[in-house]
């Protein structure tokens, strides 16, 4: 693709080049429409048979006769996708080597984007309470109760699950109102000048610097490192209040969506209204609405998860990555990109600054910030509270019983804080009853139909679910092997079980399991927080999704079950993420004055990392992280690129990779090593077959082109298929 500079207009009947959302790998010539088109219009062009979605990207290439132009259907009402947003899609499809076009679908995935502006009708809690509340009338009026905005008929008796009669009724009672507004209305202003909370001594400091970096204009990106409770959010709200003032438009991602609702409330606490939101809980109307006015600059501020990265903003001043360490940036699906570094890329095309934020920074953004590459502001002490306690359980002198998990020097602790009133946190990173089911008189252990992986029994559900694929089946009463009845065994602990044996061992407390899969919704999951926070619960049994922000202010106890899990195999980030995830779980103890205590039941008290998570020697762990990185010229001091082949059968999918493996010349030019075909550690999954190949190459290697050029040399033919993950964070 050419890389002259784009005119911003081109008059009809002029030759331009559309990229469509079709996999084509390239844009394709037609003609100017009556009355000219602007670079960065959304246009409708014919395709075949078809009209389809697509953006003008510039002159055309001159491959097609003139007489065989097509011209443009029509150009959308929406505002022209900006050259900053056109060169970052180019620049991240070059990195993370995606066609084109797939980078384009991730930019337009909003509903209706050609329809033209238009009333419609939404319904809206009433002032009046209705005359009787059945079930299916309480549940529409809790779906426009948990709307961001109001709803379409159609959207709320698909989210209450109730007929149009029903809605009809509660409006004639006036329990329900309808009323006419604009399809796509901007949101509501918010209050640059608005004051925030007072602020410490080091948090002002910070909030200074990075407004400074707003006032500055241009690029830079800066960690604002801060243990857990040292109120970094109120420091980077700073920034984004800078950002508002002068007129620009601020992005904050976050890691889970159910961190979203408490944020959206401190934000509108701040600046007098809510910002708008994208993440997957929404309908389509309101991502139709958020996708246009993030064009038209009709939304200040997007909190998001990481797709909002490729909304189309009219002037993108600042990007917030909220715990920036956090895995879940990482696309592991479709397009494979990393939402933490494309947030980089996409503020240095838009001219805006990025601030990282994490109590535990990713090893990446560390050595960046020793190689001064960004800036660090740090926020060293907790915000009205002190750090708590860490304390190692030595498991191997605690003599616990078979399938009991529950030490009883934890439990000592667990008892004298519900006694004192307060709450304590019983932690395992495994979601389930058991991760697996065994047969006593086979040996058979139950596995995915589909995937090479075990079912993991949910007691709560009463089924066995696969955590690769999401198939599930009813627990048998039976061996599927042998037939024998009643010798089926739960193997291992999980989330559910320990809940279990908390509850036994704590009759007279009031348990609360927060575990991703056991909430129908976000809202669900909301409610139980907000109960949690308010005291409703004595002990919280939770997994990986307590440690991600949530405050609990009576909360003085954390009790890792296991804190050995993460640490063994072959992950290159697995001493990382377990100091990461320790450090963050312990964090949500004494968030709120009360003095609090972590602890660690381990059986390998003297192990570097637990060492590490003891004594708080944050700067010592990374220093040797990053020099067993540097001795092994793993990332971030060396290139990684994992390769994955599938298909619905095994053999071709290995042939493929040792044809791949032979032609390895071009990364041989560069340095690189080729390591593999071998099986997936994972090798099938939803009945295709897996094959992975990992390329390393030194640092400052030209990797891209060597993998485009190496890949190039065979030919994928469907059914098999074949995914480039740059640098890859996950091995499975």
């Amino acid at each position: 693709m050419s890389k002259a500079p784009i005119p911003d207009a081109f008059p009809e009947g002029a030759r331009i080049a559309v990229l469509t959302t079709q996999p084509l790998g390239r844009p394709l010539d037609y003609r100017a429409p009556a009355g000219g088109v602007r670079a960065g219009a959304f246009v409708e062009v014919p395709l075949g048979p078809r009209k389809v979605l697509g953006v003008v990207w510039g002159a055309g290439t001159g491959e097609v006769a003139a007489t065989k132009l097509r011209a443009v259907l029509r150009v959308l009402d929406a505002a022209p996708m900006r050259p900053e947003l056109r060169a970052f899609l180019e620049r991240a499809a070059d990195y993370t080597l995606t066609p084109l076009p797939a980078m384009l679908r991730l930019a337009t995935r909003a509903p209706g984007l050609g329809d033209p502006p238009a009333m419609r009708r939404l319904y809206v809690p009433g002032e009046r309470a209705p005359t009787r509340l059945t079930d299916a009338r309480a549940r529409v009026l809790d779906a426009l109760e948990a709307a961001t905005s109001g709803l379409t008929l159609a959207e709320l008796t698909e989210a209450a699950g109730a007929s149009a009669s029903v809605v009809k009724g509660l409006a004639a009672q006036g329990a329900v109102a309808e009323i006419a507004t604009p399809r796509d209305a901007p949101f509501p202003r918010l209050d640059p000048e608005a004051r925030g909370k007072p602020l410490s001594a080091d948090q002002a400091s910070a909030a200074a610097e990075l407004r400074a970096g707003m006032a500055s204009g241009g690029y830079a990106t800066t960690l604002l490192k801060g243990v857990t409770g040292s109120g970094k959010t109120e420091v980077y709200l700073e920034a984004v209040a800078e950002c508002l003032a002068r007129g620009r438009q601020a992005l904050v991602l976050l890691p889970e969506i159910a961190l979203t609702a408490e944020f959206l409330d401190r934000v509108e606490a701040r600046f007098g209204a809510r910002p708008a939101e994208w993440h997957s809980g929404l309908t389509m109307t309101e991502r139709r609405r958020v996708w246009r006015m993030a064009g038209e600059g009709g939304a200040q501020m997007v909190v998001g998860a990481r797709s909002a990265l490729f909304l189309p903003f009219a002037d993108l001043g600042l990007v917030i990555v909220d715990e920036e360490h956090d895995s879940s940036y990482k696309q592991e699906e479709g397009v494979l990109y990393n939402a933490r570094d494309m947030s980089v890329l996409r503020a240095a095309h838009a001219g805006a600054q990025v601030v990282l934020a994490s109590a535990t920074p990713s090893l990446e953004t560390w050595a960046n910030v020793e190689a001064g590459k960004y800036r660090r502001l740090e926020l060293a002490a907790r915000f009205g509270a002190v750090l708590p306690e860490m304390r190692a359980i030595d498991m191997r002198a605690e003599g616990l019983p078979a399938g009991r998990w529950i030490s009883e020097t934890l439990a000592r602790g667990v008892e004298t804080r519900i006694a004192a009133g307060e709450q304590a946190l019983l932690f395992i990173n495994r979601r389930g009853y058991a991760p697996v089911t065994l047969c006593r008189a086979c040996g058979h252990q139950i596995g995915c139909p589909d995937c090479d992986a075990r079912l993991v029994e949910h007691r709560f559900l009463k089924r066995l679910v696969c955590h690769q694929c999401g198939e599930s089946i009813p627990k048998p009463d039976a061996c599927p092997e042998c037939g024998k009845e009643e010798s089926l065994a739960a193997i291992g602990p999980g989330v559910e079980r320990l809940a279990e044996e908390a509850q036994a061992r704590f009759p007279e407390a009031r348990l609360a399991v927060l575990s991703s899969d056991l909430f129908a919704s976000a809202r669900a999951l909301k409610a139980e927080i907000a109960a949690i926070a308010e005291g409703g619960a004595d002990i919280v049994i939770g997994t990986q999704l307590v440690a991600k922000g949530h405050n609990f202010p009576l909360l003085t106890l954390v009790g890792v079950i296991d804190a050995d899990l993460a640490l063994h195999g072959s992950d290159l980030r697995a001493a990382e993420r377990t100091f990461q995830l320790m450090r963050q779980v312990a964090g949500r103890a004494g968030r709120s004055g009360k003095p609090g205590v972590a602890m660690l039941q381990t059986h390998q008290p003297d192990h570097p990392v637990i060492r590490a998570i003891l004594a708080g020697d944050e700067e010592g762990f990374w220093r040797a992280e990053a020099a067993a990185r540097q001795a092994a010229g793993m990332p971030p001091y060396g290139r990684l690129a994992g390769v994955i082949l599938s298909g619905p059968e095994p053999e071709p999918v290995f042939q493929l990779g040792q044809a791949l493996a032979r032609a390895d010349g071009p990364l041989r030019r560069i340095g690189a090593e080729v390591w593999g075909p071998a099986p997936a550690p994972i090798a099938r999954i939803r009945g295709r077959h897996r094959v992975r190949l990992l390329v390393k190459a030194a640092k400052g290697a030209p990797l891209q082109p060597a993998l485009a050029e190496w890949i190039a040399q065979v030919e994928v033919k469907a059914p098999l298929r074949l995914a480039v993950d740059i640098d890859p964070q996950s091995f499975f």
